[in-house]
């Protein structure tokens, strides 16, 4: 357990480093700026996966820990949540699509023996589940818009 906490603090770092070059090649914001707000989030996470692995509930995911922390520290009762959404609010949530999107290839990378096996129906099937999500997503996006006279 102390050996994938190691890694996963470890990548928790690498991908805040990311995220602040990000966040300052693509919004200015300079690292320095949102490095304290970096810092809270990488601590959150590592709360959060710190308590999958010890509670005795496995199933639960991580997310759900994370999410939790996240809410109880911005909540208005939570003493020095002004300042903790403050520092958070430094960073853009567009720079996060770096790594994530790195992490979601390496995922692929990985597992795509596996995937080859299961045949040319799957990647039929896949594009059309990501076609109708876009597409769906774009129907959705117009009309709010629409509704909300932004276009």
């Amino acid at each position: 357990m102390t050996k994938q906490l190691y890694h996963t603090v470890l990548a928790l770092i690498l991908s805040g480093v990311i995220v602040l070059i990000g966040n300052w090649i693509g919004y200015e914001v300079i690292p320095r700026d949102a490095l304290m707000g970096m810092l809270i989030l990488i601590l959150i996470t590592a709360a959060g996966f710190t308590l999958k692995m010890i509670l005795p509930w496995k199933t639960i995911p991580g997310i759900l820990y994370v999410a939790g922390i996240s809410i109880i520290l911005s909540l208005p009762i939570t003493p020095g949540s002004a300042q903790v959404i403050e520092w958070a609010s430094a960073i853009n949530i567009q720079a996060f699509t770096t790594p994530l999107l790195a992490y979601a290839a390496i995922g692929i990378g990985n597992s795509l023996a596996d995937f080859t096996k299961l045949g040319w129906r799957s990647i039929v099937i896949g594009s059309v589940v990501f076609l109708g999500t876009f597409l769906g997503s774009a129907v959705i996006a117009e009309i709010v818009l629409r509704i909300q006279g932004v276009i």
